[in-house]
């Protein structure tokens, strides 16, 4: 107990004597480098179907912001470092300064916006759930007395509970650590229902071994804008992150990205999800904000 207790304040220590403080944009002009916040797993996002290189959506977008920032320092090569993070980590490695661009698939809220800053959404998420087809769930209502996992550190946990309080259900809600392990209770029978983003939810189950066994289905839970993530109090770094989103909206680069992760054949395996940009993307498109998810519920 005591070798632990010395090892967690050896952890705060050093955490704490990270130049947070730093603007991102002089950081990577005096270090040369910039580090990327990466899942390992929010396909079509941010994932690594080699297990090292990440490749997503959301990844080519900071590639574009990194690449903005480049030629902005006037630097003849940025060195990009990859860190990989997971829902419960994320948002701590952003703000003591191991992480300068979050580029996953977290969800811009007003609890969060007090730690981080967020740059214009870039997606918009519908909360749904993922069963096995012949589980005869087709509806919340459902999910009484089933067992339902979600992610550890995502918001899908607390609109499950919110959802679950308001209409009387009696469930039983288990935690996954990451979104492979979620997926795996489902496939596994250890949970009857995975409640998270319903991109998310697709994507996995097209690239699972047995995609025909599950289906997606049941209410929107809730809806919420996805945003690259960055520490708070750094406007120049996070003015050029959404000066480079709007680039990419007005010269049609955002819907080719979109085409080439969510419509065309992606890695490892070639499947492709056939996802058409949600109408509330479309409209963000067309007005970017980056409003919170409270916010644009609201709207």
């Amino acid at each position: 107990m005591k070798t632990l207790l010395i090892a967690f304040a050896t952890f705060v220590a050093t955490a704490a004597a990270v130049p947070v403080t730093a603007q991102t944009l002089d950081k990577i002009r005096s270090s040369g480098s910039i580090t990327m916040g990466v899942r390992d797993a929010s396909v079509p996002m941010s994932y690594m179907p080699d297990g090292e290189k990440p490749v997503g959506f959301q990844v080519e977008i900071c590639q574009r912001i990194i690449a903005a920032a480049q030629k902005e320092l006037k630097l003849p090569k940025i060195n990009v470092r990859y860190q990989t993070v997971t829902s419960q980590n994320r948002i701590p490695l952003v703000q003591n300064g191991t992480v300068d661009l979050e580029c996953g698939s977290t969800t811009n809220s007003l609890a969060r916006q007090k730690d981080v800053a967020f740059a214009l959404t870039t997606y918009v998420e519908e909360v749904r759930m993922a069963v096995r087809k012949t589980s005869g769930i087709r509806s919340v209502k459902d999910l009484e007395g089933k067992t339902v996992v979600t992610t550890t550190g995502t918001t899908s946990v607390q609109h499950l509970r919110k959802y679950a309080r308001a209409s009387g259900l009696d469930i039983k809600d288990v935690l996954g650590k990451d979104h492979a392990e979620s997926f795996l209770m489902l496939e596994m029978g250890r949970a009857d229902a995975w409640v998270i983003d319903a991109g998310l939810l697709s994507a996995t189950i097209a690239t699972s071994k047995n995609p025909d066994d599950f289906v997606v289905v049941g209410e929107v839970l809730n809806v919420e804008p996805i945003a690259i993530m960055m520490r708070k109090d750094d406007p120049a770094f996070k003015a050029l992150a959404d000066a480079t989103i709007r680039d990419l909206i007005r010269s049609g680069e955002m819907k080719k990205l979109w085409d080439k992760w969510f419509i065309g054949p992606i890695p490892p395996r070639g499947v492709r999800l056939n996802m058409p940009p949600p109408e509330t993307l479309q409209r963000l498109w067309a007005d970017p904000s980056d409003l919170p998810m409270e916010s644009l519920a609201a709207k």
